[in-house]
This record gives structure tokens, C-alpha cells and sequence, in this order.
């Protein structure tokens, strides 16, 4: 006898998730008040869901640089001047400092090379050139 009656509700529940009316209702007006709070409950979801995107979509956008492709006279002379007084010379290094492309640094170490105002470190490397100041007669 009670057990019934626990179906019954249960019932109910499972009709109402469905969105369909329960068992007593008319069945027309209550579905659609259902289905009104069913699409009000649609655009709250896919208006947070939004703002989280747009929360997740802001990230740190790095500034494009704007180096040179090629050494003008005062950056020429800057290069000659300042980069063989670093302790540590690298392409990254030189490109930062004078504002150049990577290629155009790797050019200028060479050039620094040739003329023996830096050294390199260590054993060479094709891809990792690694070069400090000239110190006297012999280079660390």
C-alpha cells in the first residue's frame, strides 16, 4: 500500500526532469512553463559558458619586434663599441641590444671574430655560438 504511493512520486520526479507534466496536470499549459524555464536555463548556460571562453581566450601577447634587417653606421658603430665589453656574447644577446635580426647577429659575431676582439668558449658548435670579451693576450 505505501510502497505504491513511493512509485507514484517517483514518478512524478522522473516526468517533471523530462520536462512532461505530471500525472494530474492539463497537460498543455504546464509543458510550456516547463519548456520556458528549460530555454531560460539553456541561455544562462551558454552565457556562462561564454564568459569562461573569454576568461580562457586572454593570454599575454608578446609585441611583435621590429628589428632591422641590416646594420646602418650608428648601429654598426654601437656593435663595435659595446658587444665586445659583454662578458657573454650570443645571438639572442647581440639581436636585443642592438635591435637586429638573428641572422644579422650571427653575421656581426662572425665579423667581431675575424677582427679578434671576441673569443669563443669552449669547443664550437654549429648551432649555439657562445663568445665572450678578448682579455688580454689570450681569451677565457
Amino acid at each position: 500500500f505505501g510502497s505504491s504511493r513511493r512509485g507514484s512520486n517517483r514518478l512524478g520526479a522522473v516526468r517533471a526532469s523530462l520536462g512532461q507534466a505530471p500525472a494530474g496536470c492539463a497537460a498543455m499549459g504546464a509543458n510550456k512553463v516547463v519548456q520556458k524555464s528549460k530555454e531560460a536555463k539553456m541561455k544562462a548556460a551558454m552565457a556562462g559558458g561564454k564568459s569562461k571562453k573569454k576568461k580562457w581566450s586572454k593570454g599575454k601577447v608578446k609585441e611583435k619586434l621590429a628589428n632591422m634587417v641590416m646594420f646602418d653606421k650608428a648601429t654598426y658603430d654601437k656593435m663595435m663599441k659595446e658587444i665586445p665589453k659583454a662578458k657573454l656574447i650570443t645571438p639572442s644577446v647581440v639581436s636585443e641590444r642592438l635591435k637586429v635580426n638573428g641572422s644579422v647577429a650571427r653575421a656581426a659575431i662572425r665579423h667581431l671574430e675575424e677582427k679578434n676582439l671576441i673569443v669563443h668558449v669552449g669547443e664550437k658548435h654549429a648551432a649555439q655560438l657562445i663568445y665572450t670579451r678578448k682579455i688580454g693576450g689570450e681569451g677565457e
